[in-house]
């Protein structure tokens, strides 16, 4: 413990440093001195933060506390492995992309950017995430939740002269506040009715209103992460971040959501107590959720909006394992309860790890042709070719591709399904069978994804000159991004040592009581053995194809190879415009899931003897946003607008208000 409070300590003194040299007059060399301070501070409080959490055990628990004087709450600090989980994606990450923006970020303009601003918010953003992973009291959680929460709306708005950018923060502002209320209704009702903010006093009893409670937690730690229709913030604020940023937001902080659904079912009492639907509502949700962002997903054309909507699919994913999970508990099924938890604790790990890469190689690609428009892009492959090579590892992760990290993941999560099929009861078998059928098709889809991501931005032939003639950086440049590709390889490879990891967390999961424990354990077992088959077969595999690509490049060395147009098959005119367009590589799938997809298609037909040039626009926008979320949005706001005849100017009103509350308030007191 004492090592991981020395690493908050060290973030925030950095946050101060970086805060001290944002408010002095902004030049190259307050950027240069603040671009060294933010990222050394984030990158140091990162490692010391890893060495915390195995110094003391992986699977121990500690606890601090300090009072802070004020009339309730206090500064009280818990590391469990549960905490250890969630944590190590956030220092993973936070060091990767500490070293990646400061790289990005080393040429920035200063009449456009303050570094140390950005920096500062960049620490308060990590130092707020590791607060509210280990809080163990509710007025210490809610500040920590809203450090975390505010932080990111000064990232995102990073190039606030984009009018775009500024529609996409404060999209994520009121969003990520909607949340909070919710979050802070929870807690105030559970510190009525146990008349403590503590967690461990919360946790003594069952409170009375459990399903409103339930309905509480489940909606505000939804919002954040990102779960359907609340994932509104995700496809606006992704795009709009500095990819760094991207890559922490989606890799880290929207754990915080799970972790907080997790958490918080300690507040209901036993398993036993809770109504079963539980259950079964969260793993609807998460299907749903999985299967709409997979599909908005298909649709996209901007590659970072892409990957924020494959974010809404993987929470979607580890939502309905947490569902499974606590449908395991209620039945008294060890096999469900301990493969629906730990599928959905591995698969975290493992989208931390592939959405981290994925994020970062979309800024690269933002950075040497100026956009992520996948219809201007084309051909990158020839002239960045480690990129494109860390890009197909987090694309072949991602799209479950054995034998890598994100194949193991789910197909724990799988086997959670198919052992639930023994569950008593047609209802449970069938809604199992449904789960699984959403789990298949939101795989299959992602290959689909991830095959135009990857074609589309990587191969081919470049579609503009802006990707043609692309401004490619040294490779030792893209060096931070080995880290987390290491871990897309390394985590299917040693998929039982990470699956290992999870295990310990089984005995922390609030509702897991002691009757599944040691069944849980011999569960874990049997799936570790199983997926060291796996790794082994996949392994080779592996080695066999890196083989015999060795060997074609030695055999081919050895003779003259001659480059073609890519589409210089007997027709040698072809231009680039005869390539699959993204729009055009999911048309098959928009006829049958055009309506999820969202996709409009806008066309000028030719007319006449001599037609002048037609076009046609495909684009899908989010149906939620537009016909539910933005209608509401612009009535808030003109709502605002007329309660700014009060902001008039004169104190004489003022005066009068205050006279007339007062007035008002004795009335009521009288009454």
């Amino acid at each position: 413990m004492d090592t991981f409070l020395l690493a908050l300590l060290l973030m925030a003194a950095g946050a101060l440093l970086t805060g001290v040299v944002a408010l002095r007059p902004v030049s190259h060399a307050t950027n240069r001195t603040a671009n060294f301070i933010g990222p050394a501070s984030a990158a140091a409080a990162c490692l010391l933060g890893v060495y915390g959490l195995f110094s003391g055990g992986w699977s121990s628990a500690e606890s601090f506390m300090l009072p802070w004087g004020l009339p309730f709450g206090a500064f009280a600090l818990g590391l469990d492995p549960l905490s250890r989980l969630f944590l190590l994606p956030v220092f993973a990450l936070g060091f990767t992309c500490a070293l990646a923006g400061c790289i990005s970020l080393r040429h920035s303009d200063p009449a456009e950017h303050n570094l140390g601003a950005h920096w500062l918010f960049y620490l308060l953003l990590l130092l707020g995430m590791t607060c509210v992973m280990t809080a163990r009291d509710a007025l210490f959680f809610m500040l920590s939740w809203e450090i975390m929460s505010l932080s990111p709306f000064f990232l995102i708005d990073f190039n606030d002269r984009d009018r775009a950018v500024q529609d996409a923060s404060w999209v994520y502002l009121v969003a990520a506040h909607l949340g909070a209320v919710l979050l802070i209704a929870f807690f105030a009702l559970l510190w009525q009715e146990c008349d403590s903010t503590l967690f461990s006093a919360m946790a003594v009893k069952a409170p009375v209103h459990g399903t409103a409670l339930f309905l509480l937690a489940l909606l505000g730690f939804g919002a954040k992460a990102g779960l359907a229709p609340l994932h509104v913030w995700l496809p606006e604020a992704h795009p709009a971040a500095p990819s760094h940023v991207s890559a922490l937001l989606s890799g880290a902080m929207l754990n915080a959501g799970l972790y907080g659904i997790i958490r918080s079912l300690d507040f209901f009492g036993p398993a036993h107590e809770m109504p079963g639907w539980w259950g079964w509502l969260l793993m609807a949700a998460g299907m749903l959720t999985a299967l709409m962002g997979i599909l908005k997903a298909l649709a996209q054309s901007n590659l970072k909006r892409l990957l924020a909507y494959s974010s809404v699919e993987n929470m979607g994913l580890m939502v309905m394992g947490a569902g499974i999970g606590l449908v395991g508990i209620h039945t008294g099924s060890a096999w469900t309860a301990a493969l629906g938890f730990a599928g959905c604790l591995f698969h975290m790990l493992n989208h931390s790890a592939f959405k981290g890469l994925l994020f970062l190689c979309a800024g690269e690609v933002l950075h040497a042709t100026g956009t992520v428009d996948m219809t201007k892009l084309g051909g990158i492959q020839q002239r960045m070719p480690m990129l494109g090579v860390l890009f197909a590892l987090g694309a072949a992760s991602i799209a479950c591709l054995p034998p890598f990290n994100g194949f193991a993941g789910e197909f724990v999560l799988s086997l959670s399904m198919l052992r639930s099929l023994e569950l008593p009861g047609m209802e449970q078998k069938i809604a199992m069978l449904a789960c699984l059928t959403g789990l298949m098709l939101t795989s299959g889809l992602s290959a689909a994804v991830y095959a135009k991501a990857y074609g589309m931005t990587f191969l081919g032939q470049a579609r503009t000159d802006a990707a043609a003639h692309l401004h490619a950086p040294q490779n030792r440049f893209l060096l931070p991004l080995v880290i987390p590709a290491a871990a897309c390889v390394l985590g299917g490879l040693f998929a039982p040592w990470a699956f290992s990891m999870v295990q310990p967390t089984l005995d922390f999961i609030p509702v897991m009581h002691a009757g599944l424990i040691t069944p849980a354990a011999g569960v874990i077992s049997s799936t570790e053995s199983l997926l060291a088959r796996i790794s082994l077969i996949g392994g080779a595999a592996l080695a066999l194809v890196v083989l015999f690509a060795l060997i074609r490049r030695a055999l081919l060395a050895r003779r003259g190879i001659r480059r073609g147009p890519v589409w210089g098959c007997g027709y040698q005119y072809g231009t680039p415009r005869i390539q699959y367009s993204p729009a055009s590589f999911v048309e098959p799938a928009a006829r049958i899931f055009g309506g999820v997809m969202g996709t409009t298609v806008k066309t000028e037909k030719p007319a006449g003897l001599f037609p002048a040039p037609v076009r046609l626009d495909v684009d899908a926008p989010d149906v939620v946003r537009g016909r539910f979320y933005a209608p509401l949005f612009q009535l808030m706001e003109k709502g605002c607008n007329a309660l700014k005849i009060l902001q008039n100017g004169l104190v004489n009103m003022y005066i009068l208000y205050i006279l007339v509350t007062l007035v008002a308030l004795l009335i009521w007191g009288i009454a």
